[in-house]
């Protein structure tokens, strides 16, 4: 009984500060596609700027998560995702929610070392987070760690949605669950791409230049 409102606490818990956190970080990042350092800037300042910040970050994001993370990876210690004997695609989602927890924790662990860290020890200003970001997108090794800490991201956060949803009964029969599932993966390839064009942003040759940059890229999407 202990275990089965543990798992429901880790659920509860990923859900809601991890969709804080998405939605933190699509809005600061995707600014710096849309507008360049400036609107990533004003983003950022516009975050810090909110009433009682550091106290809803600790307890609406950062302990909340800090619990999830670390109890998701004694589940995933303890999974059997059984993908060799049954090819079913829950399995397939199961084993997939698994590893990309374990990405998505040490991601987050390095992302928030890196930025929210830093800032607090006074080694980088908020101003300076774009720069700091931009930096380490330059390098096609953490290029290529933040795609992979993204993706995992959005995948664990949606189709943590969608398990969600079943586990505590709130999607019951097939069709509900299936109609869910196409929503829930349509919202993580919504992320994945503004994540990824995010990231875009930030490696423009300059981040000071990156609206020249990226009003060219628009323009050819369209």
């Amino acid at each position: 009984m202990k275990g089965y409102y543990s798992r429901k606490l880790h659920s509860l818990l990923g859900v809601i500060p991890l969709s804080f956190f998405i939605l933190e970080h699509l809005v600061t990042n995707f600014a710096a596609f849309e507008g360049g350092k400036d609107a990533f800037n004003e983003g950022v300042a516009f975050l810090n700027g909110l009433p009682l910040v550091l106290f809803m970050e600790m307890f609406l994001i950062w302990l909340p998560l800090l619990y999830h993370g670390v109890y998701g990876l004694y589940i995933a210690y303890q999974a059997d995702s059984n993908v060799g004997s049954y090819k079913y695609e829950r399995n397939w989602r199961y084993l997939f929610q698994r590893i990309t927890g374990v990405l998505t924790f040490m991601f987050i662990i390095w992302h928030v070392y890196e930025t929210r860290v830093q800032v607090a020890l006074g080694n980088v200003t908020h101003e300076e987070l774009g720069g700091v970001i931009h930096a380490a997108v330059m390098n096609p090794i953490t290029f290529t760690l933040y795609l992979i800490g993204v993706i995992s991201t959005a995948y664990h956060f949606s189709n943590g949605i969608w398990s969600f949803l079943v586990s505590w009964g709130i999607t019951v029969g097939p069709r509900a669950q299936r109609v869910s599932s196409y929503v829930c993966m349509s919202l993580f390839v919504v992320v994945s791409v503004m994540f990824v064009l995010s990231l875009i942003a930030f490696r423009a040759v300059e981040f000071d230049t990156a609206s020249a940059f990226i009003e060219t890229f628009k323009s050819v999407l369209s």
